[in-house]
């Protein structure tokens, strides 16, 4: 099979940690024929979705670890699956990528992720269609309500809708002396949109990240437990990652949605569980293959590769 995956510069993948480097690992070792494209490099032409990609062959080395072959153009359509692995965020120039593959999939390609779903599904605003699950939450740009809910609820996260890693991510109090500074600098002076979320305390333990590919959850989550005087556990923000087996609680959330999402046309998505709550769901580049394969003896890239062969034999 010819795999088509859509990244930001191979060049700044790191090859010992990316879940993306982990999927090409596994695919070339299965033999198939891979492919990687930038954004940058996708165009639509005389109404047809193209791509000047290079073919990428990937080793074991890790300061050495891909390989490109010479530019070449070729129709969306005549690879056996496209894999969207840009990352955030998600910007207007992410916008215009996720059009092109939704016209490539009415030419007859394969996305994974779905294109449509893609746009449909916010990170951060799509917990609202399982509220059974969140904890308390506001999303506005008001400052005067944004407040309100900050003294209702006394200790408060909030966060851009459209940021990763853990970036631009405060924790309040009604009594913080910068309040006002915080809130008018992450809502524009009112102009921007945020999300507050009631302070869950059980982050201590760390924000599990688990995957569900193709509607199964992998057995094993990632908890990314904070460093010292940091409450976020993104390892972004030098959080530590410990994988371990889905508590009643995780299998309850992940079997809940997994259908759900598999019937949208999510193939790969990563559910932010902390305690009892889910906080987000990631669709864009969900992460902690590598983590979790090192420390248990589940292959996730290997899981991820069988589902994606079913799916393109199906």
């Amino acid at each position: 099979m010819k795999f088509l995956f859509i990244i930001d510069s191979i060049s700044t993948l790191k090859a010992y940690k990316d879940s993306t480097v982990a999927m090409l690992h596994e695919t070339g070792r299965r033999g198939h024929e891979l492919a990687v494209v930038r954004p940058a490099d996708m165009l639509l032409r005389d109404g047809v979705v193209q791509a000047d990609v290079k073919s990428v062959q990937v080793s074991v080395d890790d300061d050495a670890w891909y390989a490109l072959g010479v530019k070449t153009r070729l129709c969306l359509y005549d690879v056996d699956a496209v894999i969207m692995r840009k990352d955030p965020p998600f910007d207007t120039e992410y916008l215009y990528t996720t059009h092109l593959l939704s016209l490539a999939e009415q030419q007859g390609a394969r996305v994974f992720n779905k294109p449509g779903m893609l746009r449909e599904f916010n990170e951060k605003l799509a917990i609202a269609k399982f509220p059974q699950f969140t904890v308390p939450t506001l999303v506005s740009r008001r400052m005067d309500e944004i407040k309100s809910f900050i003294a209702e609820h006394g200790d408060v996260i909030l966060k851009p809708l459209d940021g990763m890693g853990g970036s631009s991510i405060f924790r309040v109090c009604p009594d913080e002396m910068n309040l006002n500074v915080i809130l008018e600098v992450m809502t524009q002076l009112g102009t921007r949109t945020i999300m507050a979320q009631r302070y869950i305390p059980a982050i201590s333990a760390g924000d599990k990240r688990i995957l569900l590919i193709d509607g199964v959850p992998v057995p094993y989550a990632l908890a990314r437990i904070p460093a010292a005087g940091e409450t976020r556990g993104n390892l972004a923000a030098g959080g530590r990652g410990v994988a371990q087996l889905l508590t009643e609680r995780d299998k309850e959330i992940a079997n809940t949605l997994a259908p759900v999402l598999r019937d949208l046309g999510l193939f790969l998505v990563g559910l932010d569980v902390i305690g009892e709550y889910l906080t987000e769901i990631n669709v864009t580049s969900p992460t902690g293959f590598v983590e979790i394969s090192q420390q248990t003896d589940i292959n996730v890239a290997s899981i991820f590769v069988d589902a994606l062969e079913r799916q393109c034999a199906g």
